[in-house]
C-alpha cells in the first residue's frame, strides 16, 4: 500500500500539474484533499461544471463571535484539479481539514492563507542566494518557469585535457574538488534541481521551509486532525495507494503523524459541530481574479492570476506572449501611446532580462519588467509592486496600474444552474418584485416618501445598501432626520458582484430584514462610545424600517454621548437625533421622550467641552463650528418642548467669546449664538467676570453659571467685535465661526448707516489692510464667506459694488476666471516691483492700492 503526499503551494501551475499526473498514474483509492471537512456531503454540488473561479464561502455567529471564511478554487489551483482529477479517476474524494469556523481559523478569512506565516527566514536565504526579489519571484524560478523550460544539452565528452562538464558550461579538473577552482559546494536543493523531478525538489522546498520551527497551536490541531483522515483512509484502501494534496508547510508533519500508530481509532474522523447557539454554514460564491490576485490584497496564494492562468492553458511561452500584447492592448485602449517600436523594445528587453537572469523562458517578472522598462519614462515614487509582496500602493504610476490590472484580469466566475443557494438570495429576488422593482433591470427610481408604496420602496433599497449588495446606490435623499427632502433618487444597475455579496450576505440572516437587522445590531456594538458613528447607525435604522432596533441604538447613543470627547462627534450625533425627534416618519419615534433624554445630555455635553478648548489662532474647525449649530437648532427647535434653558448655553457662550486663550473660530462661532438666539449679543465683561469655565466643577455646574442673567453687561455691537479682531491671522477664522452660526443675522443686519453694518464694517477692515496683510487674511476669509450659498454671496457682491457707487455685475465678482489668491499674489509680487523701481529712480510708484482694494473686493466675494 501507497502513501502519497504531495506539498503544493496554493494556486500554484506547477503544483497542480503534479498532483494532476500522480493522480493519473497512481489512481488511488482515497484522494485527500485540505479543505473544510464538513462540506464533504456536497462535494457533488462542489463539481457540477461551474465557471471557474469559485470559492466555498463559510459563515459563523454566535454570541461572542461573527466570522466569515473563503476557500477560493481555480483552474489550476492544485485542489481544484485534486477533486477533478480524483473524481474521474474513480477514487473516493474528501476534505481532510477543520470546518472554517473552527477556533483554530480564528481571525483567518482565508483558509489557504497560512503560506506567508512561516519559514521567512529560509525564503530571505534563498532569495539571497538566488539574487531573487521576494518569495513569488524566487517560487516561479525554482518551480513554474524551470518546470517549461527547455531541456539542458547533452554534457559534452570528456576533453583531452582531463576536464569534465559541470554547471554553467564551466571546466574543472578532473578529480578536483569544487572549492579548489572557486566554485562553492552545491545544497541539497540546488542538486535537487538538476538531479531529481519536481516532486522532490517541492519537498526539499517545503522541508527546508518547516525546518525546526514549531508551528502554532491551530496549525497543531489542524495536522492532527487532517493525520487521522490519513490514518483511516490507509486502514480503509487495503492495497490501493492514497494521495494526499495539501498546504506543503503541512507536508512533513502530516508524514510524520500519519505513520504513527495511535490505539483506539477506527473507522472515519467525526466532524466537529458547531455550538447549538450558533449559526454555521457554507455555500458556495462565485469568486473573480481581481479577488484572488495578491495585489489587491489577497491574504495568500500568488499574484497575477491572469498569467497563472494562461500558463497553465499553454505553457510559459505562450503566457508571455499573450499577456504582453494584452498589456500593450489595454494600455491603448486607456489612451496610453504605445508605439510598434515600444513594443519591440519591451520584447528586447524581456528576452535580454530572461537570458540574464537564467530561464530559457520570460518569467512573469521578466515581462513586467520589460514592459516597465519601456514604457515608463518618468521617475517612480516607490517601487514596482511585484518586487514585493501587498497590494498596489495609492499613487503608482499610471502604466504600472494598467500592468498590474492586465496581468490580473478579469475573468468572473459563474456558479451552475442547480447550484443551492442560500435564503437571503431569495428573498431579495422576491422583496424586489414584490415592490415593483426588477432585480435584473437597469433603472433609476425616484421614490416618494410621504407615500407608502414609495417608503416600501425604500425601506427594501435601504436593506440592500446596508448590506453592501453591489448595484443600489442610493444618489440623492434625506442626510438626516432634519432634512426636509421627501424624495430619494436611486440608481439601480447590474453587477457580476451582486450575487457573490448575496451569498454572504446571507450568514447575517435567511431574509432581507433579519440580514440588514443583524448587520446593524453588529455596527451598534463596534461603535463602542463613539456617538457619530452611533448617531449614523441610528439613521440607517430608521431608513431600514426597524422599528425593534431603535431602542437599543438610542441607549448606546445615550451612553456615547456621556463618554464622548470630540465635538465633531458629537455634534453629528446631536444633528441626527434631533432631526429624527423633530421629524421623523420612518421609524415613529417624533417627540421619544429617549431621543430628548439624549438631546438634553448632548446639549450639556457640547457646551462643557468647547468651553475647555484652549488655544491659539488656527485654521477654523469646521466639525466644531457644526457641533455649536447644533446646539443652536435644539435650544430654538426643541427648547420648549424638552425645557432645555437658554440662560445656561448664553451664559457658557458669553464666557467663551470673551476667553483670549480660546480659537478664533471657537469664539466667533460663540459669539454668533448669542445673537441668533433671540437677537442677544454676548457680554464684554472683563476676563474677572467672564473667565473660563472652572475645571474643578462639573458640567452642569459650569453650564448653570450665570444663568439668572447677571453678570450679561451692556451688549456690545458685532461691528465693534469685527473691528476687535481685525488681525489678518484671526480675522478669517473669527468670521467662519460667526457666519456658521450666525449667517441670517449677518445678511439681515439693516443699520440706517450701511458702514456701521457688520458687512461694512468688515468692508472698512480689509480695504484698510496692506497688500501683506491681505494676502495672510485671504484663504481664510475664503473659507468663511463659503458658508454662504451662491446666491446670498451674490447679493453681498453687489452691496460693495454699491457701497463704491459702482456697476457692474455682481454674478461676475463671484465667478472670478482666476484663482483670487493666485491674482493677490501677482499683485502683491507687482508691488515689490514697483516700489523697488521708485526706489532705484527708475519709475514712479503705480496705483497699486487701487488694484490691490479690486482684487479684496473679488477674493472675499
Amino acid at each position: 500500500m501507497t502513501v502519497r503526499f504531495v506539498g503544493v503551494r496554493h494556486h500554484s501551475p506547477a503544483c497542480a500539474r503534479l498532483v494532476a499526473s500522480t493522480i493519473e498514474s497512481l489512481r488511488p483509492a482515497f484522494v485527500l484533499v485540505e479543505g473544510p471537512a464538513d462540506v464533504n456531503d456536497r462535494i457533488d454540488e462542489l463539481l457540477l461544471g461551474h465557471d471557474l473561479p469559485i470559492a466555498v464561502f463559510s459563515s459563523y455567529r454566535d454570541g461572542e463571535r461573527y466570522q466569515n471564511s473563503w476557500a477560493p478554487l481555480c483552474a489550476y489551483s492544485p485542489e481544484w484539479v485534486a477533486l477533478s482529477a480524483g473524481r474521474a479517476c474513480g477514487a473516493e474524494v474528501r476534505f481532510i481539514d477543520l470546518p472554517a469556523w473552527h477556533p483554530a481559523f480564528a481571525g483567518r478569512s482565508n483558509r489557504y492563507a497560512d503560506a506567508d506565516r512561516w519559514g521567512a527566514e529560509a525564503v530571505d536565504r534563498l532569495c539571497k542566494t538566488f539574487g531573487i526579489d521576494n518569495e513569488d519571484v524566487l517560487w516561479d524560478h525554482l518551480f513554474e518557469v524551470e518546470s517549461e523550460a527547455e531541456p539542458e544539452p547533452e554534457p559534452e565528452p570528456e576533453s583531452e585535457s582531463g576536464a569534465e562538464s559541470v554547471e554553467g558550461g564551466e571546466k574543472r579538473p578532473v578529480g578536483t574538488r569544487p572549492e579548489e577552482t572557486g566554485q562553492a559546494e552545491k545544497g541539497p536543493l540546488e542538486l535537487g534541481l538538476e538531479e531529481h523531478g519536481l516532486a522532490e525538489r517541492l519537498s526539499a522546498y517545503f522541508s527546508l521551509i518547516r525546518g525546526e520551527e514549531r508551528a502554532g497551536e491551530d496549525d497543531l490541531a489542524r495536522e492532527a486532525y487532517m493525520a487521522r483522515w490519513v490514518r483511516a483512509a490507509v486502514a480503509e484502501a487495503g492495497d490501493r495507494p492514497v494521495v494526499v494534496v495539501t498546504g506543503g508547510f503541512h507536508q512533513p508533519a502530516l508524514r510524520a503523524l500519519s505513520a504513527q500508530e495511535t490505539a483506539g481509532e477506527s473507522g472515519w474522523p467525526e466532524v466537529p459541530r458547531p455550538p447549538e447557539e450558533a449559526v454555521a454554514a457554507s455555500y458556495l460564491v462565485p469568486y473573480s481574479f481581481r479577488r484572488l490576485d495578491a495585489f489587491t490584497g489577497y491574504e495568500s496564494g500568488m499574484p497575477s492570476p491572469e498569467y497563472y492562468q494562461r500558463l497553465w492553458d499553454g505553457g510559459a511561452r505562450a503566457a508571455a506572449d499573450g499577456l504582453a500584447a494584452e498589456a500593450v492592448t489595454q494600455l491603448r485602449r486607456r489612451g496610453q501611446v504605445v508605439s510598434t517600436a515600444d513594443l519591440i523594445a519591451a520584447r528586447a528587453m524581456t528576452e535580454g532580462l530572461a537570458q540574464l537572469r537564467g530561464p530559457r523562458i520570460p518569467s512573469r517578472t521578466d515581462v513586467l519588467d520589460g514592459l516597465a522598462g519601456a514604457l515608463v519614462s518618468d521617475d517612480l515614487g516607490q517601487r514596482l509592486p511585484w518586487a514585493a509582496r501587498g497590494p498596489l500602493a495609492p499613487g503608482a504610476h499610471p502604466v504600472v496600474a494598467e500592468l498590474v490590472a492586465a496581468f490580473s484580469g478579469d475573468r468572473v466566475g459563474r456558479l451552475h444552474p442547480d447550484t443551492p443557494m442560500p435564503p437571503l438570495v431569495h428573498d431579495a429576488t422576491a422583496q424586489l418584485e414584490r415592490v415593483g422593482l426588477d432585480p435584473a433591470g437597469v433603472s433609476a427610481p425616484v421614490l416618494d416618501l410621504a407615500d407608502d408604496r414609495g417608503l416600501r420602496r425604500s425601506r427594501v433599497l435601504h436593506r440592500l445598501r446596508v448590506l453592501g449588495i453591489p448595484g443600489c446606490v442610493r444618489q440623492s435623499g434625506p442626510a438626516t432626520g432634519a432634512d426636509a427632502v421627501l424624495k430619494e433618487r436611486w440608481q439601480l444597475s447590474l453587477s457580476d458582484r451582486r450575487l457573490p455579496r448575496l451569498i454572504e450576505a446571507g450568514a447575517y440572516g435567511a431574509t432581507l430584514r433579519d440580514a440588514a437587522a443583524a448587520l446593524l445590531r453588529e455596527r451598534i456594538a463596534d461603535a463602542g462610545n463613539d456617538a457619530g458613528l452611533l448617531a449614523g447607525v441610528l439613521f440607517d435604522v430608521a431608513l431600514c424600517g426597524l422599528a425593534e432596533l431603535s431602542e437599543g441604538a438610542i441607549d448606546a447613543i445615550d451612553a456615547g454621548v456621556a463618554a464622548a470627547v470630540d465635538l465633531g462627534e458629537l455634534g453629528r450625533a446631536l444633528a441626527t437625533v434631533l432631526g429624527l425627534w423633530r421629524h421623523d416618519r420612518l421609524l415613529g419615534v417624533a417627540r421619544s421622550p429617549l431621543l430628548g433624554a439624549v438631546i438634553s445630555a448632548a446639549v450639556t455635553r457640547i457646551l462643557w467641552l468647547a468651553e475647555g478648548v484652549h488655544g491659539g489662532p488656527a485654521p477654523a474647525d469646521r466639525a466644531r463650528l457644526y457641533a455649536l449649530a447644533a446646539v443652536r437648532d435644539a435650544l430654538v427647535h426643541a427648547g420648549e418642548q424638552l425645557a432645555l434653558d437658554r440662560a445656561p448655553a448664553l451664559a457658557t457662550a458669553r464666557r467663551i467669546s470673551a476667553d483670549t486663550t480660546a480659537p478664533p473660530d471657537l469664539r466667533g462661532a460663540a459669539f454668533g449664538l448669542c445673537w441668533s438666539l433671540a437677537g442677544e449679543r454676548p457680554t464684554g465683561a472683563s476676563e474677572n467676570e467672564s473667565g473660563s469655565k472652572n475645571e474643578n466643577r462639573s458640567e452642569s455646574e459650569n453650564a448653570s453659571d450665570g444663568q439668572d442673567g447677571k453678570g450679561a453687561g451692556p451688549a456690545p455691537d458685532p461691528a465693534e467685535a469685527i473691528a476687535g479682531t481685525a488681525g489678518p491671522d484671526v480675522l478669517g477664522d473669527w468670521l467662519a465661526g460667526l457666519f456658521a452660526l450666525a449667517r441670517a443675522e449677518v445678511l439681515g443686519d439693516g443699520r440706517e448707516r450701511d458702514s456701521e453694518s457688520v458687512l461694512g464694517v468688515l468692508d472698512t477692515v480689509v480695504s484698510a489692510m496692506t497688500g501683506d496683510e491681505f494676502l495672510v487674511a485671504l484663504p481664510a476669509l475664503r473659507q468663511a464667506f463659503a458658508y454662504f450659498p451662491p446666491r446670498e454671496r451674490e447679493a453681498i457682491a453687489r452691496g460693495l459694488l454699491d457701497r463704491r457707487g459702482l456697476r457692474g455685475s455682481a454674478r461676475g465678482l463671484t465667478r472670478t476666471a482666476a484663482d483670487p489668491v493666485l491674482a493677490a499674489e501677482a499683485m502683491a509680487l507687482e508691488d515689490r516691483v514697483t516700489r523697488l523701481l521708485a526706489r532705484e529712480g527708475l519709475g514712479p510708484v503705480g496705483n497699486y492700492p487701487a488694484v490691490i482694494n479690486s482684487t479684496r473686493t473679488k477674493g472675499t466675494s
